[in-house]
């Protein structure tokens, strides 16, 4: 029964992952983001969220963690490395590029508090 084990904790940490991405994306849209694409999967990498305000999107991270500050140190720079290939990739097939701002946000999933959005984060 060993072997199941593994297999069982990355189910239950893959259905954590997309519930905390629900809610990230509704906080977002709380905010007055408009969600242009969740688990957004590319040649390159997969894009978690992908948000619109006005003429900025956000290539948006979301991490469920206990702290703040583990959800951000979750991020690694190959993560961001990818992130940022996949939203050049995302933005190549985009004919309004040109006119956008870009940016790379990072959402933290707390338990039993609102998420936090950190701005910018890589």
């Amino acid at each position: 029964m060993a072997p199941e084990q593994p297999a069982k904790r990355r189910r239950s940490a893959e259905k954590r992952g997309h519930a905390a991405e629900y809610w990230a994306a509704l906080y977002l849209m709380l905010k007055g983001y408009r969600i242009l694409a969740l688990r957004h999967r590319t040649p390159l990498g997969e894009i978690d969220l992908i948000a619109r305000r006005k003429d900025v999107i956000a290539f948006v991270e979301v991490k469920a963690r206990r702290t703040e500050a583990g959800a951000v140190d979750a991020v690694s720079y190959a993560s961001q490395k990818r992130i940022r290939a996949s939203a050049d990739l995302w933005l190549s097939r985009r004919r309004d590029a040109h006119a956008l701002s870009l940016r790379f946000d990072i959402v933290a999933v707390l338990p039993r508090r609102l998420p936090k959005h950190f701005i910018g984060a890589f």
